[in-house]
């Protein structure tokens, strides 16, 4: 049996690898790619937290605590041994003029097929986490990646000065629930060039009927085997946290994918996590009485989650 959680991104999965058209990307890596796809979790049947490989909750909640604090430096997730932001920020390193090791020249590709090059990457690249945690100023000019995530959500730059969305988007559901303008956008046209990456996850909105809560996300660029079940959670956590922070049960996660894409690498994985069956979906306890913005990762529980081994796949930069 497979749980309805697991199922809707198998279906995806195979949407993709059945019908994908080949397409070109950013990244010259090759993909396949469908235009526009849905899925529907019932977040009041679990949390849909994958069990088809596991996937980190870790990762998952300090990224999200990282965006709702409106944090854009790298040190905090560090902090956490969280490095899926990484490659963006080193990136900026080893193209300045302070940067005087080897040659680090397109190394998301390099690192795949050489390893003496590898070993000489990671060699920096843990040099580079160490000088983000123990050097404040060199945190602040190499950590930062710009105008990403946090800073839209809590900062968003507008004509007429600046808007922090989620705290404003809390107390439109608090005050006027039925509104249709519960809505924050990631996807600032004015700011896209001092982003380290423009925002996959541009526009989400809630709604709440019947007590309950649900958002519905706009992705316009879909990793499908790495991002998206991490956006799945994220964004399913986000909702449990501002249900909670407006008195109000879980509804649904609706999340709409864009550019839903296969990278020509991840085929193998994503097939042999096809051939494996789910385990029942664990759920969510948060362990304190604060409010969403002073919450830490400790104060979070997954409860009975039982998953596959992860399956390691090169990430595209």
């Amino acid at each position: 049996m497979m749980n309805s959680f697991d199922q809707a991104y198998h279906n995806l999965c195979r949407t993709v690898l059945e019908k994908g058209k080949s397409k070109d990307d950013r990244t010259n890596t090759g993909t396949l790619s469908v235009f526009g796809h849905q899925m529907r979790f019932d977040l009041s049947k679990g949390f849909p937290l994958l069990t088809t490989k596991k996937v980190s909750f870790k990762l998952v909640a300090t990224e999200l605590i990282w965006f709702m604090r409106g944090d854009t430096n790298i040190k905090y997730l560090l902090k956490y041994n969280n490095n899926i932001w990484n490659e963006w920020a080193f990136l900026k390193w080893i193209e300045s003029e302070e940067y005087n090791g080897p040659d680090m020249t397109d190394f998301g590709h390099r690192a795949l097929v050489d390893d003496a090059f590898n070993a000489q990457y990671q060699e920096q690249v843990q040099i580079f986490k160490h000088r983000i945690l123990t050097d404040n100023d060199f945190a602040t000019k190499f950590g930062d990646l710009g105008n990403v995530y946090g800073k839209q959500w809590r900062n968003f730059e507008t004509k007429n000065g600046s808007t922090d969305q989620l705290s404003e988007v809390i107390h439109s559901i608090k005050t006027n629930p039925t509104s249709r303008r519960h809505i924050i956008s990631a996807w600032n046209p004015g700011e896209i060039d001092t982003m380290a990456l423009p925002p996959c996850h541009t526009m989400f909105q809630f709604y709440v009927h019947d007590n309950k809560l649900s958002c519905q996300l706009y992705q316009r660029s879909a990793d499908i085997f790495l991002g998206v079940p991490f956006n799945i959670a994220s964004y399913s956590l986000l909702t449990h946290l501002i249900a909670r922070e407006c008195g109000l049960e879980v509804g649904e996660f609706i999340h709409t994918l864009g550019d839903a894409h296969i990278y020509s690498n991840h085929v193998d994985a994503i097939n042999e996590q096809l051939s494996r069956e789910s385990f029942a979906p664990p759920s969510l306890k948060i362990n304190s009485d604060k409010s969403l913005f002073e919450l830490e990762y400790e104060d979070f529980e997954i409860v009975n989650y039982k998953a596959h081994p992860a399956i390691k796949a090169p990430i595209a930069v």
